[in-house]
């Protein structure tokens, strides 16, 4: 059976915080700052500069998927990367986002030159790895995620499973720390296709 590499795709794939963010200030009025990888505190209006909360941030975050997701672009290099890593692995794009935006992702993923298996997820992500790795039957497997709380589900459920931590975003990358439970944290897919390719190549 085929290796498999199984990859987010907001902040691994394509970019999503700053044009989340320029749509925040363009279409709400609403100044969008991370500090890391938390949503919360990130949000504050102009007019007053209160502090947007959850329900208030998630329906915004609602609102961009799947209807503003046109904005977002490619990262570099990840395009070329998976066309490498498909010559020799089985490739799922696993998302969260709500099943209603699988085939917003598919068409989004397709029109950048990306055409792989998209599967929705809402929590962590631990559970849905191991049932793909069951499901491909493959001997070895790579988690690509941005987000150190995935990893650590992964580790969970799927312990076999190898972990690489990626964080697309340069803005963003400085502020995030290594996620303590993956293997290698690689921000740029040059040097990431290389590591995939040698965890796949000693399967």
């Amino acid at each position: 059976m085929k290796p498999l590499l199984i990859t987010d795709c907001d902040e691994v794939l394509l970019h999503m915080v700053r044009h989340f963010g320029e749509w925040l200030g363009d279409t709400h009025d609403i100044d969008f700052a991370l500090n890391g990888s938390a949503f919360e505190g990130a949000m504050r209006r102009r007019g007053d500069g209160s502090t947007l909360q959850g329900p208030e941030m998630w329906a915004l975050l609602d609102g961009f998927f799947p209807g503003e997701m046109a904005r977002q672009t490619l990262v570099p290099h990840a395009r070329e990367a998976l066309a490498r890593i498909a010559e020799v692995a089985d490739i799922v794009v696993l998302t969260n986002l709500q099943d209603h935006c699988r085939d917003h992702r598919i068409t989004q993923l397709a029109n950048h030159g990306i055409v792989h298996r998209v599967e929705c997820n809402q929590g962590g992500k631990g559970n849905p790895v191991a049932r793909l790795v069951a499901e491909h039957g493959a001997s070895v497997a790579v988690f690509v995620d941005d987000l150190a709380t995935h990893h650590e589900s992964v580790a969970k459920h799927a312990p076999d499973v190898f972990r690489l931590h990626m964080v697309a975003e340069p803005s963003l990358a400085p502020k995030v720390p290594p996620a303590p439970h993956a293997h290698a944290r690689i921000d740029d897919w040059r040097d990431a296709q290389a590591w995939i390719l040698e965890r796949f190549a000693h399967a």
